[in-house]
């Protein structure tokens, strides 16, 4: 039986080795190696230039990453506690943007944000543009929100928000309610209910949530160009510029890739620690 399982397994180790390792491999190489071929640590020396970058993209993910949470938590907290009805009807409006192509749903924002967009017709018929003016003594004909460091962060927040909210639902919807109400029995009131019991069991959906949001927002290239306009580099700019812009150097955006990949090991190795101590803290 155990030959047989280690027979069905050998394709997805093969997958694994080809699209997996094999790439962080050369990415390694590639790191570590010079143009010419040679071993080198200059492409990390050079990076230093691009400290700015590193420091943008992790604090527009980490504030993109809290926004989804802050959001996604009490949604999902909100669509476990009604009843199955609401919760397909809930999940099919949460999941009907995914359907869309990413860059469609991208698109759209831009059209929505742009100086003459949506939203800023939307606004100057309502009367909010003229009442601004007069409050403030400005002389402006739209509100400025495309290619800013704010619409980058609504388009992370748009199309990553499903991301946290589904694996933190699948948590919460599965807790043991015989909890919740043995902890009222002992006179714990609501909110101790929420953050001895509720928010620690449901920690590993919450981690899982952080995580499926916060890699994808660091790394991202397509939402911070056609959002920010190019103005707001991020590290998927940067990587993408060094491979197929005119700036070409797959040496150094081998060792950013590498970099950002190690930073982002570690983050994601501190909130396990984290959520692990919290667990044990209720075990006790």
């Amino acid at each position: 039986m155990n030959r047989k399982l280690a027979r069905l397994t050998i394709p997805y180790v093969i997958w694994m080795a080809l699209f997996v390792v094999a790439p962080i491999v050369m990415v390694v190489i590639y790191a570590f190696t010079s143009a010419e071929g040679g071993f080198t640590l200059s492409n990390f020396t050079n990076m230093e230039i691009y400290g700015v970058v590193f420091l943008r993209s992790f604090r527009l993910a980490f504030v993109a990453t809290v926004i989804c949470l802050l959001i996604g938590y009490p949604l999902s907290y909100a669509m476990s506690k009604e009843g199955p009805r609401f919760q397909r009807l809930a999940m099919v409006f949460i999941m009907l943007p995914m359907w869309m192509n990413f860059l469609l749903r991208t698109y759209s924002w831009m059209s929505i944000l742009e100086n003459n967009g949506l939203l800023n017709q939307f606004f100057r018929s309502a009367g909010v543009i003229s009442l601004y003016n007069r409050l403030s003594g400005a002389d402006i004909q739209f509100f400025h929100m495309i290619d800013t460091q704010g619409a980058v962060v609504l388009g992370m927040v748009y199309n990553y928000l499903p991301f946290m909210i589904l694996p933190i639902y699948s948590v919460i919807i599965k807790l043991d309610h015989s909890l919740i109400e043995a902890a009222r029995d002992l006179g714990a009131n609501s909110y101790h209910v929420f953050r001895r019991v509720i928010l620690p069991l449901s920690l590993p959906g919450v981690l899982s949530g952080i995580t499926m949001v916060f890699v994808p927002s660091v790394s991202t290239f397509a939402i911070s160009k056609m959002l920010g306009g190019g103005t707001e580099m991020l590290l998927g700019d940067l990587i993408e510029q060094q491979f197929l812009g005119g700036a070409y150097n797959p040496q150094l955006g081998a060792a950013i890739s590498l970099v950002m990949m190690l930073i982002v090991i570690i983050c994601m190795w501190i909130m396990n620690r984290f959520g692990e101590g919290e667990e044990q803290a209720v075990m006790l």
